[in-house]
């Protein structure tokens, strides 16, 4: 079975000082990498807007019985 391939576009994108750095500490304290924060970021934004749907793994972790 052929291994499924995650399609990822990578664009160039330039932010000031101060928002960078905002975006490294805010990063660093939710252990992740800038490039996962930024993405997170994203991605909330658009749930939040409804441009989104919600991925089956978080729906998934919602839903999970607690022991």
């Amino acid at each position: 079975m052929a291994k499924k391939e995650s399609i990822t576009k990578s664009f160039v994108l330039r932010v000031d000082a101060a928002t960078m750095d905002a975006i490294e500490k805010w990063a660093a304290d939710e252990f992740r990498s800038i490039n996962g924060q930024l993405q997170w970021i994203i991605a909330d934004a658009l749930r939040r807007s409804g441009r989104l749907k919600k991925s089956k793994e978080s729906t998934t972790d919602n839903n999970t019985e607690k022991l």
